[in-house]
């Protein structure tokens, strides 16, 4: 973990962690809006809220039931505490919204991907 004394409620950073799926079906609807004659522009995609380094590290221990060591060092230069996306504008144009927000759906996903299943 890089940075572990930022003013953030457990120290580490916040982000605005979203799952693959969810990523992929804003592409789709992005694609759709164009091809209906849309204009493009800048869409923010993820849940509007965030989860700390930590406790996405806390998320992983519990889903794949492995208590992994964690190595913690300092802080990388321009990491700033905490980036929280506003999806507002993707959903009010193209009505998208996210169906798998949970981190721990989010994290046994991403552990069962790197498993092969």
């Amino acid at each position: 973990i890089f940075g572990t004394d930022y003013d953030t409620p457990d120290g580490t950073c916040i982000r605005d962690y979203i799952h693959v799926a969810d990523l992929a079906a804003a592409h789709v609807l992005a694609l759709r809006h164009l091809e209906s004659g849309n204009p493009s522009g800048v869409f923010n995609c993820g849940y509007g809220h965030g989860y700390s380094v930590r406790e996405i590290v806390e998320s992983v221990k519990r889903v794949s039931d492995v208590d992994f060591p964690v190595v913690e060092s300092g802080r990388r230069a321009g990491d700033p505490p905490a980036l929280i996306s506003d999806p507002s504008r993707i959903r009010a144009t193209m009505a998208w919204v996210p169906r798998h927000d949970d981190i721990d759906a989010i994290a046994l996903s991403a552990y069962a991907w790197e498993k092969g299943l």
